[in-house]
């Protein structure tokens, strides 16, 4: 019990820093990613699908009613990595 109160209150503060956080704002999409990839690697299971498949629509992804969600989160994998390359980027432009 004392496991998920710690996890609970990480996450929590982990979310607090990246809104209070100073620096370049990443596209909202990219975020929504970042934060689902985020919480299933702290041992998070996606409960919805239709969420998960809709962040990787947002993200610019085809997928179809069908694919395995496991598959859809290494395709959202890929996509935040290429969003977060192209955030450094633009930013090194500036």
């Amino acid at each position: 019990m004392a496991n998920m109160a710690t996890r609970r209150k990480a996450g929590l503060l982990g979310w607090l820093a990246s809104r209070l956080a100073f620096g370049p704002r990443l596209p909202l999409e990219v975020q929504r990613g970042r934060d689902l990839l985020a919480a299933i690697d702290a041992g998070g299971v996606p409960l919805n699908p239709a969420r998960v498949n809709q962040i990787a629509r947002d993200l610019g992804l085809e997928v179809s009613r069908g694919a395995a969600m496991e598959d859809t989160i290494e395709r959202i994998r890929a996509a935040v990595a290429r969003g977060l390359e192209a955030s450094a980027a633009a930013e090194r432009r500036r």
